[in-house]
């Protein structure tokens, strides 16, 4: 039994919406001392936690994870939802890492703003076990928001926390979450929305075609699949076009200058066409020429491309070829 003037603390995981926000302050209410982790990687970012730490006062701790993240991603045990998101591995893997986090600093239990029902595959009494037996924290982790509905943890059997004082949301709707939100004054919050682009089709497709072709893949990678047109030239080419100034400026960004090659209109608008690890030099003019095709030349005048790569570059004119013609490469 816990000593009683020994203070408690939590350790949640944060997404910085609105249910992340009242489970802290749940437990905050119950004299807890709450402490807040988020998780970044590619895929999702720690934007909306940091926020939510700055207007609730709750110290949060940010953690890369992409190396630990794409170990999972690659071969989850429960496999992927509609696109490319491993829910409950990913769950349970956060679980875990915070969990390492809850020893090492000191805390007495985890937290988290699920709530029972609220997601169909994710938030149901067995998805939440299992993800409770996964992460390897079984019995410490509670959901202040739900609790009233789950089996009895740890920290409400040794009376670290009043049962009582904890809730019983469940389901889709957020009536109640909202009207709380009113009572105890949080008015800034975001709206329900997916942050995670692994339930994104379009940058799902992209991945899958990256984990088809790629044994190591960069972090940088990843980032590029956010940005610009993919096509899929053979099992070892693939172009990057940009759409807009932000893609061009994104995909320059992430490029990597000693093995990719870059093309660029010289003087005319047009998209930064991008091949990651290089090419030989017909998958060169190929970009080319769709980068012509895709800027503002004239489909009869040859337009200057420059073509830089490690070992130097070159300035050629070129004539583009119309967009339509590269539709069935197209990622």
């Amino acid at each position: 039994m816990k000593p009683i003037e020994k203070k408690v603390s939590a350790l949640g995981l944060c997404s910085g919406g609105l249910d992340s926000i009242l489970a802290g302050l749940v437990l905050r209410r119950q004299a807890v001392e709450v402490h807040w982790i988020t998780f970044e990687t590619p895929f999702f970012s720690a934007t909306k936690a940091r926020q939510a730490a700055q207007m609730t006062g709750i110290p949060l701790i940010v953690k890369p994870i992409t190396p630990t993240y794409l170990k999972m991603l690659k071969n989850p045990n429960c496999g992927y939802g509609k696109y490319m998101n491993p829910c409950l591995d990913c769950h349970a893997l956060m679980f875990q890492l915070a969990g390492e986090v809850m020893e090492a600093n000191g805390h007495d239990f985890l937290f988290s703003g699920e709530v029972l029902g609220q997601r169909p595959m994710s938030q149901t009494k067995s998805s939440l076990r299992y993800v409770e037996k996964n992460s390897g924290y079984a019995g410490y982790i509670l959901r202040p928001l739900s609790a009233q509905l789950l089996p009895p943890t740890i920290p409400e059997e040794k009376g670290w926390i009043h049962r009582e004082k904890l809730l019983n949301l469940s389901g889709r709707g957020r009536k109640r979450q909202i009207k709380l939100a009113k009572k105890w004054g949080v008015t800034d919050y975001p709206a329900p929305a997916g942050g995670c682009l692994l339930t994104d089709k379009g940058y799902s497709k992209r991945l899958k075609d990256l984990f088809d072709h790629q044994e190591t893949i960069r972090e940088n990678e990843l980032e590029l699949l956010k940005y610009g047109r993919h096509f899929r030239i053979d099992d070892h080419t693939k172009i990057i076009v940009g759409r807009t100034e932000k893609d061009n400026d994104n995909i320059l960004k992430y490029s990597n200058p000693e093995k990719d090659t870059i093309i660029r209109m010289r003087s005319i608008p047009g998209p930064v066409a991008l091949i990651p690890g290089g090419s030989a030099r017909d998958k060169s003019m190929l970009a080319a020429t769709m980068c012509a095709g895709y800027s503002k030349a004239s489909d009869k005048t040859a337009a200057e491309i420059v073509i830089r790569n490690p070992s130097g570059k070159q300035t050629l004119k070129i004539l583009g070829v119309p967009p339509k013609k590269f539709n069935h490469l197209l990622i």
